[in-house]
């Protein structure tokens, strides 16, 4: 179930040193937690390059920004933390101005101002020669009246589940998601949530992530899973909601108890699906509709496969 993205960053941690109780939470989750007395702060980072998360000729700057900002706020939504602020860095390539920057920060702001994240400074830097365009937000949050949720808490016999739909986020919706944070928050608020992670990479290799750092497996059903109107239009519906990644929906286990509350409890616009059960490990197992078992493997991305 690893990755080499996933191996490397367990290395780090396991060289970081860090003190559990000035860093109740360190390297290896979705935010990292830093302890100051009776206070504390949530900090994560992510960088965005053209070429590999989005276009400069398919996209606009507005869109660009938007992205940026809503990845950082879709990393406290994966812990049910509130955000606070955020700083920007960009690498500009060559022709880049003052109006390019105008377009670039409506849309950085514009996702803040949806969850009163303020934007509070930043760094620009510029290639010497023509290179891609490069984007890094930094972002800080805090808690918002529940326990931050961790990736590491799944226990055998949680229930699974996702909000949204999954798959076919490359067709656009990359651009245009929505961070679950409020939605984060009020499940946190209404029930005990073991575990939780945000689908960045594709939902069989994010749930590996929550598997590997619980010590459990995972059995989904694929009729449940709920596929996406993009996703659909592909040759491989169910594969596109395993892998594409980019969805930025909530992926998060609980018991079958809370499970059920929930469930009975939500009525907001998105809607929370129930896909599966916490096993014991290591194996993650996908029921096809026809009863066949076979092996999750992760097929999401990773950022060091080809290195």
């Amino acid at each position: 179930m690893s990755s080499g993205e996933d191996e490397i960053t367990a290395w780090f941690a396991a060289k970081s040193g860090l003190s559990a109780r000035d860093f109740p939470i360190g390297i290896g989750d979705d935010m990292a937690q830093i302890q100051w007395g009776d206070e504390s702060v949530f900090v994560t980072t992510d960088m965005l390059l053209e070429g590999v998360h989005f276009n400069l000729e398919e996209a606009t700057l507005e869109q660009i920004g938007y992205k940026a900002m809503a990845v950082g706020l879709s990393d406290c939504a994966a812990m049910a933390t509130k955000p606070v602020a955020a700083v920007v860095s960009v690498a500009l390539p060559s022709g880049f101005g003052v109006e390019q920057l105008k377009e670039l920060h409506a849309g950085i702001a514009g996702a803040g101002r949806r969850f009163g994240c303020a934007l509070v400074g930043g760094d620009i830097t510029r290639w010497r020669e023509q290179s891609p365009f490069a984007i890094s937000v930094a972002m800080l949050s805090r808690e918002g009246g529940n326990e931050p949720v961790r990736r590491s808490g799944a226990k055998v016999g949680d229930r699974i589940c996702v909000t949204g739909s999954l798959g076919g986020a490359d067709l656009g919706r990359h651009f245009e998601f929505e961070p679950r944070v409020r939605e984060a928050m009020e499940i946190a608020q209404t029930a005990k949530v073991n575990s939780m992670i945000d689908i960045s990479d594709g939902l069989s290799s994010d749930l590996s992530r929550i598997c590997r750092q619980s010590e459990v497996g995972a059995l989904i059903e694929a009729d449940r899973i709920p596929i996406s109107k993009d996703a659909l239009r592909k040759a491989e519906p169910l594969a596109s909601a395993l892998n594409d990644g980019e969805d930025f929906e909530l992926l998060f286990t609980l018991s079958e108890e809370d499970c059920r509350l929930l469930l009975d409890d939500w009525d907001r616009p998105v809607p929370i699906t129930e896909i599966g059960t916490v096993t014991e490990g290591p194996e993650i197992q996908i029921r096809m509709p026809d009863g066949q078992m076979s092996v999750l493997e992760s097929g999401g991305y990773d950022h060091l496969k080809s290195g």
